[in-house]
Parts: structure tokens; sequence; C-alpha cells
């Protein structure tokens, strides 16, 4: 009997495609585990209710429920109260700027900062009432010089005191740092706070803040 000889390069290749084949279906496993796991998402934990044990939620899970219920919580509602203050203190500064700033683009700034935080102001202060929640936590309010990015009131002096060049500088650096303290408080909000018009709030304060922070330093 005569055996025929398979050269070394045949079988080479034969287990080379025997490793490939092994190798897809690998591969299809992987994916397929990776898709499941996309699907799945991490999870995420409920606090429960007083008395109550904590509730792990599928990433899924915690959206629905809270696209049924978006009450606002403790965070939500001192988000609106503080922006309020603190857009406040942006119109004060802006309503200084007519009278003492020397550059048109300054002006141009400032109105169209003055044009967004005079409405939010409004709207905000309407969603408080909207959920029967005093614009002021027990007639105290906040203190605004805790709050990020807010100019002290010797600042504010000092800005009403002057004039032409040195109220344009001074005004874009005490504005982009409280641009900077507002995109802050919006941040913080989107992690900590319940309410959906809150949260679209907050993303809409970083996305306009964020862009007048830059043309504020291209001016600077």
């Amino acid at each position: 009997m005569h055996y025929r000889r398979v050269p070394p390069l045949a079988v080479a290749a034969a287990g080379l495609t025997a490793l490939a084949v092994l190798g897809l279906v690998g591969c299809d496993s992987g994916t397929e585990d990776t898709k499941s796991s996309a699907r799945s998402g991490p999870s995420v934990i409920a606090p429960g209710a007083p008395g109550e044990e904590n509730r792990t939620l599928s990433a899924e899970e915690a959206s629905r429920q809270r696209a049924e219920d978006d009450s606002p919580n403790s965070a939500d509602v001192d988000y609106a109260r503080m922006m309020i203050g603190h857009h406040a203190q942006a119109l004060e500064m802006t309503a200084l700027v007519p009278d003492r700033a020397e550059s048109p683009k300054i002006v141009k700034l400032a109105e169209r900062i003055a044009a967004a935080q005079g409405p939010e102001i409004q709207a905000m202060k309407g969603w408080l009432k909207s959920h029967d929640k005093p614009e002021r936590d027990g007639g105290h309010g906040h203190d605004h010089a805790t709050m990020p990015g807010m100019a002290t009131p010797a600042q504010l002096k000092q800005l009403r005191a002057a004039d032409g060049k040195a109220f344009d500088q001074l005004f874009l650096t005490l504005m982009t740092t409280h641009h900077q303290g507002a995109v802050t408080m919006s941040t913080e909000v989107k992690g900590q706070g319940n309410n959906i018009w809150i949260e679209e709030t907050a993303d809409d304060v970083v996305a306009q803040q964020t862009s007048e922070i830059n043309r504020m330093r291209d001016l600077l």
C-alpha cells in the first residue's frame, strides 16, 4: 500500500483554518456577551423609603422610574432658588455696561447675557410656584457669598467705580468667574436632582454659559 505524502504547508494551512474557525466562534460569543452587557447596563442603587431597604435597579428600570415620577427633590428646589439669586447678580453687573464699557463687543455680550438670564429667572420662579415652593427657604434664603462664582460686595463696588478699558477687563474677569460658578452648580444638580425640567434647564445653562466663557476669554 502506498501513502501519499501531504506537503507540510498544506498541513499548516489546515491548522490555521481550524484556528481561524475557532477564533470566529470565540469572537461571536464575546460579541454577544458584550451586547448583552450593553443592554443590561450598570446597576443603580435606589434609596428606599424610610424603614425600607435600598433597591438595585438596572439602568433601564431607573430611567423608566424617573420618567414616571420626576417629583423635585431638595437639590432641584435649592438649585432653582440659588440660580434666581445668581442670575440676579449677573443682571446687576450687565446693567452697568452701557454707561461704563468702552468695547462694543462687551456691550453686545452683556445684552446677550441679560436677554437670556432675565427670562430664566422668571421661568425658575414659575417652576417653584407650580410646585408650591417658596422662592426663599424659611424666609432666610441662601447666603449668596457661598454660591460658586458670586462677586463680593467689594468687587461690585470696584466694578461700579471703573470705566473704559479698566471696566471692560474687570467685567470680563468677574463675569467669567460668575459663569463658571453657574456651570458648577448646574453640573452638580444634574447628578443630585430628580426633576426633568431642572435637568434640562441645567443642560441649557451649561451649554450657553460655557460658550460665553470661551467668548469672554477671547476678549480678555
